[in-house]
């Protein structure tokens, strides 16, 4: 049976303005980068791809990316657009995968898996570690460790349970919260759905989701938390 090697890594989302006026601040020229890169990293990137680079034609690979920031002198993230998944932030800090997984405590091939599949499996103490060691808010966070579809089943759980307290700790996995705001704001989700799903009865059947208000809470749950949290 042939195996067949893992597809290549997307590429990060460059800003190619952004490369262009560091180049020309300096003032290089795109031989001057293809050179830089040929003999500080042993890449041979010829001047046309660092021109196609500049035009939003193509993208350097990761590896492209850590060493074009080095000849132009600046960080990684100085050349991305805005980082939204675990790799883009992590090129974006110039770090190895290697290196954040030993950070937060990982298996680097476990890490890499979940970085490739876009998946965050990690438990409360890595994910709060991961966090940490990025520089990620609660929202960032989310986003990149694709966890949005959990949070949301997770505080619909909350608010439509008899004790919300069990819910705590499963938030807690997903996001880097003080655990004394996290359940204020668990708490007030709770009473907030509570409060319209009792206003509807008499008028609705109280075993249709407390009416159209509980209905509409519900589908805008991760809205109230977000705003609610002021995070």
């Amino acid at each position: 049976m042939r195996v067949h090697p893992p597809p290549p890594a997307p590429a990060p989302p460059f800003d190619a303005p952004a490369a262009r006026r560091l180049r020309e601040g300096l003032g290089m020229t795109p031989g001057h980068v293809a050179y830089g890169l040929r003999a500080q990293y042993g890449l041979d990137v010829p001047p046309e791809t660092v021109t196609a680079w500049e035009r939003g034609v193509g993208r350097p690979d990761a590896r492209e990316l850590t060493a074009l920031a080095g000849v132009l002198w600046c960080s990684p993230g100085d050349l991305l657009a805005a980082a939204t998944t675990l790799r883009e932030h992590r090129v974006a800090r110039g770090m190895e995968p290697e290196d954040l997984a030993r950070w937060i405590g990982l298996d680097p091939k476990a890490y890499l898996r979940m970085e490739d599949s876009g998946r965050w499996r990690g438990n409360e103490r890595q994910t709060a570690a991961l966090a940490r060691v990025l520089g990620l808010g609660p929202r960032e966070l989310l986003d990149a460790t694709g966890r949005d579809a959990e949070l949301a089943e997770v505080l619909r759980n909350a608010v439509v349970a008899t004790r919300w307290q069990a819910y705590v700790r499963p938030a807690a996995k997903l996001l880097p919260m003080h655990r004394d705001h996290l359940e204020d704001v668990l708490q007030r989700l709770h009473a907030g759905y509570r409060a319209r799903t009792a206003a509807t009865y008499g008028r609705d059947d109280p075993g249709d989701g407390g009416g159209e208000a509980g209905r509409a809470y519900l589908e805008r749950i991760v809205d109230h938390f977000w705003a609610l949290a002021r995070l």
